[in-house]
């Protein structure tokens, strides 16, 4: 889950949407950890009991929003947005500033799917318009998305799902 750390009402309602929704499939929400709609997607994601993991840019765990249950704090200020992605089998992006941007640039650079919801458009240079990252109508069907794309990109070794 990637986004501003500052964000509108209406951006952060979508993101703690979005952390519902993940939380109710049962997966984790990995995000920068703190305000904006890193905080909405987590207390999401909380109120329906899903693991929250946030890797920070500081050093302080405290500097945490409330609802990560887990607080990783690296010392990396932005840098950190690589370990974010790396961390993630998919990327929701809620809105977001040039951070969010670095992060979808590196998810799609890396191979890791992005659905975006109301976030960055992206134009290839020719004047093309990039289809990469998926745009999605509403949360629900972000989070659907963002799954089924995770789901397609892990191996299948029929052996089911890892404990």
């Amino acid at each position: 889950m990637v986004g501003s750390g500052r964000a509108t009402a209406e951006l952060e309602d979508l993101a703690e949407a979005v952390g519902r929704e993940i939380g109710r499939r049962g997966a984790v929400v990995v995000c920068g950890g703190l305000g904006g709609v890193m905080a909405a997607a987590c207390r999401g994601a909380a109120a329906e009991g899903a693991l929250t993991l946030g890797i920070l840019p500081g050093e302080d765990r405290s500097a945490a929003n409330p609802w990560v249950a887990v607080a990783v704090p690296t010392g990396l200020g932005e840098l950190r947005n690589g370990l974010v992605v790396r961390a993630s089998d998919a990327l929701v992006a809620v809105g977001g500033e040039h951070g969010t941007l670095s992060e979808v640039a590196l998810a799609l650079t890396t191979g890791c799917p992005v659905v975006g919801l109301r976030t960055w458009g992206l134009v290839r240079p020719d004047g093309r318009p990039d289809r990469s990252l998926v745009e999605a109508p509403d949360p629900q069907r972000a989070v659907e998305l963002a799954l089924a794309l995770a789901d397609e990109r892990r191996p299948q070794t029929g052996a089911g799902p890892a404990p």
